[in-house]
C-alpha cells in the first residue's frame, strides 16, 4: 500500500489543537515571563501574609507531608520539600548550564571562568564589613552573612523580564557568580552557624558521586537510572548539614557534555529505523515497527548531548512551576511582626539593606576591575563594564538565602523580623535599580562612556 493512502490529513479540531499547542511551547520558551510569573507569585504570597488570613499562609508551609515504604517513612513539612528537595531541580539546571558553558562558553577560558568567582568573594566580603561597621556589638554581629548571598531565582527572574537584548554572556556570568555564591554562603552556614558537621554524612555524599562516575564509565544514557545516586547524594548532604538541594549543582556539573558512545552514528541508526518502518506493510510487521521506534528514541536521545536534552526538558518546569511555587513559599514576610522597640535594631535593618544594595555591587564591581586590570582574568566576549554594573546591581537581590542566613542568626523574633524586612527592603530596592538600569543599558548605550566598554575593543578618542 502506498504511502500516500496511508497518510491521513488532520481535522479541523487537530489542527486547532495544535496551534494552541504551539502558542504554549512559545509562552514556556520565553524567560521574560519566568520572571512576570516569579513576581507575581512573591507578590501574592506577601499579600497573604500581610491579610486576616496569613495564619493560613503559615499553617499551609508547616503541613506535614509524608512517604512511606513499608516500615519507613520519610515524613518533612510542606515548605522543606520545597526549599530542599524540589529546588535541586533548579540548582540541577543552573549546574548544567554552568557546565555547559566550561565547556564551550564563556566560561571556557580560564581567565574568563575565573572572573565570577572573584566577583563572589568581593560580593560576599564588602557586604559583611559593611554589616559589620553599623553593628560591631556581640548582641548583632552575629548576622553579618546575611547580606552576602545572591538570590540565583530572583536574580535571573528579573534579568529574564529585560528580555533577550542583553548579551547571553552576562547571564552566564550573573548565574555563575550566584551559584558561587550560594555556595559561599552554605560554607558560611556549615563553619559559622552549623553546630556540628557529620563525616558519615560526607562519605555518603561522595559514594553518590563515585556512583554517578562510575554509571558514566559504564556507558549508561538513561536519565532515570541516576536518580538513585541522585538521591543517595541529596541524603548524604542532609546529613552532613549542608543545604541538600545544592546535590543539583553538584549533578549538573557531572553532567556530560558529549553525546553517548555507540558503534553506529544515531543519525545513521535514525535514518535506517525510518526506511524499515516505510518498508513496512501497513497491516503488518508491528513488532518490527515497534523495533524501528525504539532505535528512533535512541538515536534522537544520543544525538544530543545529556547536558542539553536533560535541560531543555526540565527548563520548562523549573521556570513556570519550581521557581514560582519556590517564591510563594519564602516571600511571605508578615511586616506586622517587624518591630523597632529593641536596642539597635535600626542598624540591623541598615546594615542588611546597605549591605545588599551598596556593599553587593560595589564589591562585585571592585574585586572584578582589580582582577581584570591585574590580568588575572578577563571579561567574557559582548560583557562590558556597563554590563558588570548590571550584574553587581542585580546581585544586591539576596531575598532566600539571606532570609535563611537571618534565621540562623537570630534566635530573637524581634531582631530576626528586622533582619527580615531588610532582606525585603534591600531585594526590593536592588530588583527596581536592575530593571531601571538594565533599560538604560539596552536603550542608551549611546550615552555610556568608554570605560563601560568590554576589554579589548578598540577605544576612540572623544
Amino acid at each position: 500500500m502506498s504511502s500516500s493512502r496511508r497518510h491521513r490529513l488532520p481535522t479541523r479540531p487537530h489542527i486547532i489543537t495544535q496551534q494552541a499547542l504551539h502558542i504554549v511551547e512559545r509562552f514556556l520558551h520565553i524567560e521574560a515571563m519566568s520572571g512576570v510569573v516569579l513576581f507575581f507569585a512573591a507578590a501574592a504570597a506577601l499579600v497573604w501574609a500581610n491579610s486576616s488570613f496569613h495564619e493560613n499562609y503559615d499553617a499551609l508551609w508547616h503541613t506535614p507531608l509524608s512517604i512511606s515504604l513499608g516500615r519507613y517513612t520519610l515524613s518533612w513539612n510542606l515548605h522543606f520539600w520545597v526549599n530542599d528537595v524540589l529546588m535541586i531541580l533548579f540548582f540541577l539546571v543552573a549546574g548544567m548550564e554552568i557546565r555547559r558553558e566550561i565547556y564551550e562558553g564563556a566560561l571556557s577560558d580560564f581567565r574568563q571562568a575565573a572572573l565570577p568567582v572573584i566577583a563572589a568573594l568581593g560580593g560576599v566580603c564588602l557586604p559583611a564589613v559593611i554589616y559589620l561597621l553599623l553593628n560591631a556589638d556581640p548582641a548583632r554581629d552575629h548576622g553579618w552573612a546575611i547580606p552576602t548571598a545572591t538570590d540565583i531565582a530572583f536574580a535571573i527572574g528579573i534579568l529574564a523580564l529585560l528580555g533577550k537584548s542583553i548579551p547571553g554572556n552576562i547571564r552566564i556570568v550573573l548565574l555563575s557568580l550566584a551559584i558561587i555564591d550560594d555556595v559561599i554562603a552554605v560554607i558560611i552556614i556549615a563553619l559559622f552557624y552549623s553546630a556540628s558537621f557529620d563525616l558519615s554524612g560526607l562519605a555518603v555524599a561522595i559514594s553518590g558521586i563515585g556512583l554517578v562516575l562510575l554509571m558514566q564509565w559504564l556507558g549508561l544514557a538513561s536519565v532515570w537510572l541516576y536518580v538513585v545516586p541522585a538521591v543517595v547524594l541529596w541524603f548524604g548532604l542532609l546529613k552532613t548539614g549542608v543545604h541538600p538541594s545544592l546535590a543539583g549543582v553538584i549533578l549538573g556539573l557531572l553532567t556530560p557534555v558529549l553525546p553517548a558512545r555507540s558503534k553506529i552514528l544515531p543519525v545513521d541508526r535514525i535514518i535506517k529505523a525510518v526506511k524499515i518502518i516505510r518498508q513496512q506493510p501497513e497491516s503488518g510487521g508491528r513488532q518490527v515497527i515497534a523495533r524501528a521506534l525504539r532505535d528512533i528514541r535512541k538515536g534522537e536521545r544520543d544525538l544530543i548531548p545529556p547536558v542539553t536534552r536533560v535541560q531543555m526538558a526540565l527548563h520548562p518546569w523549573v521556570a513556570f512551576i519550581i521557581m514560582p511555587v519556590f517564591a510563594f513559599a519564602n516571600a511571605g514576610v508578615r511586616f506586622g511582626d517587624v518591630s523597632f522597640s529593641a536596642d539597635g535594631s535600626a542598624f540591623i535593618l541598615a546594615g542588611v539593606a546597605l549591605g545588599l544594595v551598596a556593599g553587593k555591587p560595589v564589591g562585585i564591581l571592585l574585586a572584578s576591575f582589580i582582577a581584570v586590570k591585574s590580568g588575572i582574568c578577563r571579561l567574557p566576549p559582548h560583557v562590558s563594564w556597563a554590563g558588570m554594573v548590571l550584574i553587581g546591581i542585580l546581585g544586591g537581590i539576596g531575598f532566600t538565602m539571606a532570609v535563611f542566613v537571618a534565621m540562623l542568626a537570630f534566635d530573637d523574633a524581634g531582631q530576626l523580623s528586622v533582619a527580615k524586612t531588610g532582606v525585603l527592603l534591600g531585594s526590593a530596592i536592588s530588583a527596581v535599580l536592575g530593571l531601571g538600569y538594565g533599560l538604560f543599558y539596552m536603550y542608551g548605550g549611546a550615552g555610556v562612556p568608554n570605560i563601560c566598554r568590554s576589554e579589548g575593543q578598540q577605544e576612540h578618542s572623544i
